[in-house]
């Protein structure tokens, strides 16, 4: 019997107006896929920008509102960056982890090591305000998959995507940094090789996977804030973002 030829499908949901604070945007979500023909089936995965989810849940921010304190002040003539932002950085920041060449490494208080704690000023309608991270990303995802539930009755796996950087890769990447309805790693350590080798070591993250091969259809200019994979396999069980996280014992490099 001969086995089915691997396949995926990404398909990006055009369409989806101007996100705003308390916008239902899984029913947007759903409309945009309706307005092409498509319907949620089981199985499928949803990819959702971190910028669109932060503006429904109200986590834009006016630079106007941020007054720096006296080490943000000082930050930002080192950094050549604006004061306000620097402030911002420092509250949604749990520690910093480098400064250096322009550039504000810091750990959120999610846990995630990323420039600028995340904070984002692009793809905002008012160039004075920057996009915070979501408050809870797992939260997040869990919502929009629920919601599709709700109107579809349909269980699919939901995914919140953000650009990282990489150390020693130039480049960014998109990875995820919310996960609902499917287990972000997929652990080959007690399956063997083709020539009988255990592969010890061989933890894949699909979840990052699977965002980073939405942001190919998303673009950063192209307006498409979400996209549906269909044909992934992906591992059964309620993950979460934090799976993805390496533990501080086991960091070469902390």
């Amino acid at each position: 019997m001969s086995r089915k030829t691997p396949e995926l499908s990404l398909i990006g949901l055009t369409g989806l107006p101007e996100i705003r604070t308390g916008d239902d945007l899984a029913a947007l979500i759903v409309e945009a896929a309706d307005s092409l023909g498509l319907a949620f089936r089981p199985g499928d995965v949803l990819v959702v920008t971190q910028k669109v989810v932060s503006k429904a849940e109200g986590r834009v921010v006016s630079l106007r509102d941020a007054a720096p304190s006296p080490l943000a002040n000082s930050w930002a003539a080192l950094l050549a960056k604006d004061a306000r932002l620097v402030e911002l950085i420092l509250r949604e920041a749990r520690r910093i982890v480098r400064m250096d060449r322009g550039v504000l490494l810091a750990e959120t208080q999610h846990g995630f090591i990323c420039a600028n704690a995340g904070i984002d000023r692009s793809n905002l309608p008012d160039q004075e305000c920057a996009a915070l991270l979501p408050l809870d990303p797992d939260g997040s995802a869990k919502a929009i998959r629920d919601r599709i539930l709700a109107l579809y009755r349909v269980e699919v796996g939901v995914l919140i995507s953000d650009t990282f950087g990489r150390p020693w890769r130039t480049g960014l990447t998109n990875v995820a940094i919310g996960v609902s309805g499917l287990l972000p790693l997929r652990d080959y350590a007690k399956i063997g090789d083709d020539f009988g080798r255990d592969l010890k070591a061989t933890i894949i993250a699909v979840a990052d996977e699977l965002a980073a091969a939405a942001e190919l259809v998303m673009g950063k200019t192209e307006r498409i804030p979400a996209v549906l994979i269909r044909g992934y396999r992906y591992p059964e069980g309620e993950g979460r973002a934090s799976m993805l996280l390496r533990p501080p014992e086991e960091d070469l490099f902390r």
